[in-house]
């Protein structure tokens, strides 16, 4: 599986703290070889975001994406909870 960022996760990702891009990076690492991993707590959103789905860098702080026809990923955004849903 590859990852794609949106330029608005990119946009959002540059402007968190350290120690939280520090810990997205290790949930990606996770993420990569098994999306479904309990410590990422990912579960698919509803109403107008059926399609999309999420997991979890920290208490705080939430990875919105899709999953791509092809088995890739695309990051929407990155962000708190409030944030991304």
């Amino acid at each position: 599986m590859r990852v794609f960022t949106s330029k608005y996760f990119d946009k959002r990702y540059k402007k968190l703290p350290q120690l939280i891009k520090i810990k997205a990076e290790k949930k990606e690492k996770i993420f990569v070889v098994h999306p479904f991993d309990p410590r990422l707590e990912t579960h698919k959103l509803h109403g107008k975001d059926k399609e999309h789905w999420a997991y979890s860098v920290d208490q705080k702080y939430r990875i919105k994406f899709l999953f791509l026809d092809n088995g890739d990923v695309l990051y929407l955004i990155i962000g708190t909870h409030d944030e991304v849903y």
